[in-house]
């Protein structure tokens, strides 16, 4: 009997080293939450689970796209980038998986970041014809511009943004004004929200820039317009991204990647946790939707992680192993 209990107490002691031996192989990691909503949650969700599920000590630091993926190339920290825009220095990216300093683990947004010109789905449920920028700029009257119903307006961000230089280079390309339209400053990023929001409430015609992931096409449904022309990059460089460009071309917009980007280090180190990262991956349509409840809500990053888990355990279960996926659920009901 002694020697049963010995063996027991051995065994028992056994299966507390391997754990404490799984959470030392994640150990301390840091997240780099950027400063807009989608990048904020991610960072919140990546901690939770890392850390209930996989037994890490995780920090969330704050950083911002340029900042965080050059000091993670130099410096080798922070650890994790849920939501790396990476195309804004994607030769330095490139080159630092190349070399061997980071790691590209997953597609944070599967469908990209996307932008273009939109309009609401009321609108184009209502004209199934118009599914291009050309269609809909046979129609002026349906999108009455807010100074002069006669013409029709294109309603465009403010001065800045690179969205608001290429949805300029389109108006051109398009030959928006001899069609009737005017471009629209809105002036600031909440001035371009609230003509959407206005139009939308009111169910008027609305045309103009906008992107996703964000809460406003999680609050109000909108459809994004097809160029009507492959993208080409060269093009895109030469004259749609160039603000004096004189003679812009019709071309799609370039979808944006988004990569959840590691160290080396860290993902030579995380174990199994490295795994989740690697599979952790969601659409645009599940982060607008989440990212609208947040705002509603008033939620900050870790309210609306919390809410994701509780809420949409037929996506996030499947990234992680059934015992993780446990142990997640207990630590956030």
């Amino acid at each position: 009997m002694k020697a049963l209990l010995m063996s027991g107490v051995m065994a028992f002691a056994l299966l507390g080293a391997a754990g404490a031996a799984s959470a030392a192989e994640c150990g301390n990691v840091t997240i780099a939450s950027m400063n807009w909503q989608s990048a904020e949650v991610l960072a919140n969700l990546d901690k939770i689970i890392l850390e209930s599920g996989y037994g890490c000590q995780a920090e969330i630091i704050q950083g911002d796209t340029i900042p965080t993926l050059t000091s993670m190339t130099e410096k080798g920290q922070p650890d994790i980038a849920p939501e790396g825009w990476v195309d804004f220095m994607r030769d330095i990216m490139d080159k630092a998986v190349a070399d061997g300093k980071l790691v590209y683990a997953s597609k944070s947004l599967s469908d990209g970041g996307v932008q273009g010109w939109w309009i609401p789905k009321y609108l184009a449920d209502a004209h199934p014809d118009i599914k291009t920028i050309d269609d809909a700029l046979k129609h002026p009257e349906l999108f009455p511009a807010p100074e002069d119903s006669s013409k029709g307006a294109v309603f465009n961000g403010p001065a800045g943004w690179g969205g608001t230089v290429a949805t300029a280079q389109f108006f051109k390309a398009y030959d928006a004004e001899k069609k009737g339209f005017t471009l629209v400053d809105t002036g600031s990023a909440a001035g371009l929200d609230g003509a959407l929001a206005k139009a939308y409430e009111r169910k008027e015609g609305w045309v103009g820039y906008y992107w996703e992931p964000t809460a406003i096409l999680g609050k109000y449904p909108m459809v994004k317009l097809d160029h009507g022309a492959k993208f080409d990059a060269a093009e895109w460089k030469r004259c749609n991204t160039v603000a004096d460009c004189p003679d812009p071309k019709k071309n799609d917009w370039e979808i944006a990647e988004v990569d959840t980007v590691v160290t080396k280090k860290f993902s030579d180190a995380a174990g199994p946790a490295m795994d989740y990262l690697k599979a952790r991956s969601w659409d645009n349509k599940t982060v607008n939707t989440l990212l609208a409840w947040m705002t509603d809500n008033q939620a900050t990053g870790e309210d609306g992680a919390k809410y994701f888990l509780k809420n949409h355990e037929d996506i996030w279960t499947k990234w992680v192993s059934a015992d993780v996926a446990e142990k997640v659920k207990a630590a956030v009901n």
